[in-house]
């Protein structure tokens, strides 16, 4: 068990819980593959958290060789329930005899059991990994994290990676359409024409983690912002919990059209799903999904070898392997156009912000 934590953490654990209502901070899916390509920015070149890094990459900590890994540590996850089994079984067969006891749930039940731990003595996880770095920015500035850079790290572009945190593949935001929708919408404003009111699906940014990602990216768009959201609303769109209802509403015909993730469509698609994939043509939201470990882990050295791995050519190797897009090297589908990110550090803190203008939408 990790040691409890200082009064002034455990205050900042309950503001950033008043920050999500019913801790319901963000589920994310994920996107394509391919060689990863550095996300384009609304206005800015990609950014990570001031409050996840306080450094730039040029005075990180110091690299240090790792020790042996040795007995069991504890996953917190929000990742698909595939891809940790394929990089925690790559792992454990490159160190006979470790164990790793996962806990994995979408990103607002991972939340709930953080604020748990917190509340009851510290944070019981090893190492975290999650879907999307604006919730992954809020632990780091609560200082739960270990800053530190694991040998692999140096493959991965600065614009997935803090000093606290490092980004383990991507998730692409992008449309579908019924598969009898033609002309299908070719970029997001499509989503407001005429022929298709009442029949959008989008998912809930305090949900999904991809979508509060979305929202972030929109609220920094030139020509976008908030207002694209009312026009949404106006526009008779009808928001649900996750980019898989989105999908799953689409191909049952309760919506013509929606928004959602490139790895949800594709995987629906193989299934026999009468729905196709929509890339917008301004680029698909991509959003980096960050591991990290604990920095009051009682077994560290473990932890460490774990992320590690995960950011290392057999770790993205196994990820790819999975249907996802690696960070670093190629597998996977590879995306059908190009690619767009929020400004992190610009959106962090915003949170509250964001998703207030946005329940002041569609409520909730």
């Amino acid at each position: 068990m990790s040691p409890a934590l200082p009064a002034a953490v455990r205050r900042r654990s309950r503001q950033l819980l008043a920050m999500f209502p019913g801790m319901i901070l963000v589920v994310a899916c994920s996107g394509g593959p391919g060689s990863s390509p550095s996300p384009t920015q609304p206005s800015a070149s990609p950014a990570t958290s001031p409050a996840a890094t306080s450094s730039p990459a040029s005075s990180a900590p110091s690299i240090e060789p790792l020790a042996s890994p040795t007995g069991t540590i504890t996953l917190y996850t929000s990742v698909t329930q595939n891809t940790v089994d394929a990089v925690v079984g790559g792992w454990k067969a490159a160190h006979p005899g470790v164990e790793v006891a996962v806990f994995r749930a979408p990103t607002a039940e991972v939340a709930a059991r953080i604020a748990t731990d917190l509340q009851s003595g510290g944070l019981k996880a090893d190492a975290l990994w999650l879907s999307d770095p604006l919730s992954m920015a809020g632990y780091a500035d609560q200082g739960l994290l270990q800053a530190w850079t694991p040998p692999s790290a140096g493959a991965i572009d600065a614009a997935y990676r803090t000093d606290t945190s490092f980004g383990t593949r991507l998730l692409n935001m992008v449309m579908i359409r019924g598969a009898d929708v033609t002309p299908g919408p070719a970029d997001w404003k499509d989503l407001l024409a005429p022929d298709v009111k009442g029949a959008i699906g989008i998912p809930d940014p305090g949900f999904a983690g991809s979508a509060f990602a979305a929202l972030a990216y929109f609220s920094q768009a030139d020509g976008y912002g908030t207002a694209f959201y009312q026009a949404l609303k106006d526009n008779a769109a009808t928001q649900v919990k996750a980019p898989d209802d989105v999908t799953s509403g689409v191909a049952e015909g309760r919506f013509k059209v929606g928004m959602t993730l490139d790895n949800s469509a594709r995987t629906a698609i193989k299934k026999g799903s009468p729905i196709a994939l929509a890339w917008p043509s301004s680029g698909a939201i991509a959003i980096y999904s960050p591991i990290a470990a604990v920095d009051a882990s009682a077994n560290r050295a473990t932890a460490d070898s774990f992320v590690d791995f995960t950011l290392s050519p057999a770790g993205q190797t196994a990820i790819a392997g999975t249907g996802w897009q690696p960070v670093v090297g190629s597998g996977g589908p590879t995306p059908e156009g190009s690619q767009v990110s929020p400004d992190w550090s610009a959106a962090f803190g915003k949170q509250k912000e964001l998703l207030d203008a946005y329940r002041a939408i569609f409520g909730g």
